[in-house]
């Protein structure tokens, strides 16, 4: 069984909202899924992004996929919290 974690859309029309998903990568983008691990909101400023990091550590080293998009969003995220601490002195 390939697992993957990506994003999963649950929000309306013009109004994206994601969920991110763990799940068997033969599962449609919006079915079953095993876990659900955080959350992406690209609509608000800043975008908001939260993910259970103990969980996708798990994951993946349990040897599933981020998406391309997923794996872009948790590279930016590590970066913004590396220059974070920085602006603060």
């Amino acid at each position: 069984m390939a697992v993957h974690i990506r994003l999963s859309r649950i929000g309306a029309k013009k109004r994206p909202f994601y969920r991110i998903i763990v799940a068997d990568h033969r599962s449609p983008n919006g079915g079953r899924f095993l876990e659900n691990i955080g959350t992406y909101d690209p609509t608000g400023e800043p975008t908001k992004f939260s993910i259970d990091t103990a969980r996708l550590t798990y994951w993946r080293g349990h040897g599933a996929l981020p998406s391309a998009t997923l794996d872009r969003l948790i590279k930016r995220q590590a970066r913004e919290a590396a220059v974070a601490p920085a602006e603060t002195k």
